[in-house]
Parts: structure tokens; C-alpha cells; sequence
């Protein structure tokens, strides 16, 4: 259950999970969260599960965000078609510039970094494991703006075959597995708002 405590104004503080990856999708959810889910005295959590059979994960601790603001979280964005390139010096670690990020954005907020490794389970898993460790409210996370082949491999392969169900979307499965709320975020360019997937409701559009 969630360690929910009461700030000074009587609101109740929440826990809020971002999945932090240094992709397009993850700094769409970070940008969601911090202008729509989250108050001040909430507790946002940045969450990054490294894998460490994965070649990128060499390359990934220090992945720049090019046009993250510093000043507003509008322009909040990962250039190009998702991870930039890590070359040289001077390289800002991703999660570092996301926590940058909600400072600006929310001052007061406290925010945790926290990276974590698969332990042999798949992302899915390891984020369900982790969020429930925390005591979290609310998980957030980045969206591909098409699931359809995703969903579509998932149901053919039927029958419980966990090889179908690894083809569905990490988000997707958070969303129906989850205890407590998943939001998943598609972000529909700097100013077109975003769509919305929970549980409860599916391809809620939501303006900026």
C-alpha cells in the first residue's frame, strides 16, 4: 500500500513513478507528469531499469537531452528519432537533465533517482516490482505512438504462450497489471496535447 502522508495545506502527498529512459517517449511521460500529474508536494521518482545484456546500456548512463529546457519544460524533448548520440565530453547523464528538469518545473517537489537492474526479470516486471517496493500511487510511462503490431502478435500467439506475451508493449502491460494507477503517455508534438491509456479509460486525448 501506499505510504500516503498529509502536507501542510491538507492535501495528501503522493508517489509518483516516471519510467526514465533517454528516449522521445520517456521525456513525452516526464513532461505529462510534471504539467499534469504531479503537485509540489508530491514525491516523483525517476525510475531507470538497466539491462545489463542490453549493448546500449554501455551508452546509455550518458545520453544528452539537445533541446531539454532549462527554463520551461515545454521544450522538453529528445531530438531525432529517439536516443541521441553519446560522443565526447560534456555529455549530460539523462537522468540528471530529467531531474534538472522537475526542479524547475517543481521546486518544492522532492525527486528521487532511482536506477535498478532487471535481476533476470524483463522491464515490465521489474518496474511492477519496484513500484510496489515504493509504495507508489501513480505510474507513468512513455508510449510508442503505434501498439497495433504489438497487440495484434500478442493475440494471435494466444494459448498463455509467454512469447506472446512478451511482444506486448511494456506499457500495455503495465496498465493492466499494475495495482495502482498507470498512465500511458503519447505525446503528439511539442504543442498537440497528449493521448491517454489506463485501465479505465483508452486514447483519452488530452490538450496541452
Amino acid at each position: 500500500m501506499a505510504n500516503n502522508h498529509t502536507s501542510r495545506n491538507g492535501t495528501q502527498a503522493r508517489k509518483v513513478m516516471v519510467v526514465a529512459d533517454p528516449t522521445r517517449e520517456s521525456a513525452g511521460a516526464l513532461q505529462y507528469a510534471l504539467s499534469h500529474a504531479v503537485l509540489e508536494q508530491d514525491e516523483l521518482i525517476l525510475l531507470h531499469v538497466e539491462n545489463p545484456n542490453s549493448w546500449r546500456n554501455t551508452i546509455s548512463t550518458f545520453l544528452k537531452m539537445p533541446s531539454l529546457g532549462s527554463s520551461t519544460t515545454a521544450s522538453l524533448d529528445l531530438g531525432g528519432g529517439g536516443a541521441a548520440a553519446a560522443t565526447g565530453e560534456g555529455e549530460i547523464d539523462f537522468l540528471e537533465e530529467m531531474k534538472h528538469a522537475c526542479r524547475v518545473a517543481q521546486p518544492k517537489m522532492r525527486v528521487r533517482v532511482l536506477r535498478v537492474e532487471m535481476d533476470g526479470k524483463d522491464k515490465a516486471s521489474a518496474i511492477l516490482s519496484h513500484s510496489k517496493t515504493e509504495g507508489v500511487d501513480v505510474i507513468v510511462i512513455g508510449q510508442k505512438r503505434s501498439l497495433s503490431s504489438a497487440l495484434l502478435g500478442y493475440k494471435r500467439s494466444g494459448g498463455g504462450s509467454m512469447r506472446g506475451a512478451k511482444m506486448i508493449d511494456t506499457a500495455e502491460y503495465l496498465i493492466q497489471n499494475s495495482s495502482c494507477t498507470c498512465v500511458g503517455v503519447q505525446r503528439k508534438g511539442q504543442s498537440g496535447g497528449y493521448v491517454l491509456n489506463t485501465k479505465t479509460q483508452r486514447n483519452f486525448w488530452l490538450l496541452a
